[in-house]
């Protein structure tokens, strides 16, 4: 496949760049967010750029698949991941790769519809994509802009396939263009128009970043921008703070700005809040550090928000 025909199997992105030896970068940001973070904090920008829920998704009756791959920057080392017909049949950690390389699969016979994850923390350029068979592209659900912090984005299972996105989306077949950024906050000012792109539906997943904040100055002002943005008839889906076991003595504060993001996000029509605390056990078994879900915590999170979701009708 040349780069065009490769855009058309590639998902997650907002839009595309090419490298002068061929490569293909995508961006869930547009180029002004980007140039805000740029100027807030480098750990931000970093991570803006990321292959964040990016995916190559197909149907095809292909024995073979393999592309080029070229790794420009890491944060955490987590995977490249091939599904088969929605179940992880592959996996090759980062850590044992070269930062650039070609990465070949190899797939049962028959037609079979195949998604290969990119991995969340590291950015990753790909080209020179082949397969032995013809690839359809998938057939993909409502578009979606999910918004969040480093959980969001996919730090804690050390796995790009068993991100809570990527276990919820495997059931919702959602067009998900993924924010998530480590470190994020409740900041109105990364919320821009992106030209050409208009969602059928948000997902908000911020907070626990910032719980112990003095007002909830900002939360309100991100809501209110999110309304002069997008209107109040776009559905918008507030998860609140997720339980955090690495702060004992502040989970009444935790508890309390939960609340009242609540409040804030429901005096919204267009919105609907799940409470975080409600989707992972409050056991330290299901997180990498008492803070971020490890894969079985995202596992049990992306199969209840799911559940969720369904329940309200989102």
């Amino acid at each position: 496949m040349n780069n065009q025909e490769l855009r058309r199997i590639y998902f997650g992105a907002y839009f595309f760049r090419e490298t002068t030896d061929g490569y293909l970068q995508a961006f869930q940001y547009s180029d002004a967010q980007m140039a805000y973070f740029r100027s807030a904090f480098d750990f931000w920008y970093d991570r803006c750029m990321a292959s964040t829920a990016k995916t190559l998704e197909m149907t095809t009756e292909a024995r073979t698949l393999s592309f080029d791959y070229r790794i420009i920057w890491q944060g955490s080392q987590d995977s490249f991941e091939l599904a088969v017909d929605r179940q992880i049949t592959e996996i090759r950690y980062v850590r044992d790769l070269p930062a650039e390389g070609r990465l070949v699969w190899q797939l049962p016979a028959g037609e079979k519809e195949v998604i290969l994850y990119l991995p969340a923390d590291a950015t990753v350029l790909i080209r020179s994509f082949e397969s032995d068979a013809p690839c359809t592209p998938a057939r993909k659900g409502e578009k979606v802009l999910w918004l969040g912090d480093s959980i969001t984005q996919g730090f804690g299972p050390l796995r790009s396939g068993q991100t809570y996105v990527s276990v919820a989306n495997r059931l919702l077949n959602w067009d998900v263009i993924n924010q998530g950024i480590g470190g994020y906050v409740y900041d109105r000012r990364s919320l821009m128009r992106m030209e050409g792109y208009t969602p059928d539906k948000l997902v908000v997943a911020l907070g626990t970043n910032q719980f112990g904040c003095e007002t909830m100055a900002e939360v309100e002002a991100y809501y209110g921008t999110l309304a002069e943005l997008y209107g109040t008839e776009i559905p918008i889906l507030c998860i609140t703070p997720l339980w955090r076991g690495d702060v004992p003595d502040g989970l009444p504060t935790l508890t309390r700005f939960c609340a009242n993001v609540k409040a804030i996000a429901g005096r919204y029509p267009n919105v609907s809040v799940v409470d975080g605390f409600s989707l992972v056990p409050h056991l330290p078994e299901y997180f990498l550090d008492r803070l971020h879900p490890n894969a079985l915590g995202a596992e049990v999170y992306g199969r209840n928000l799911v559940e969720a979701i369904r329940r309200l009708g989102f």
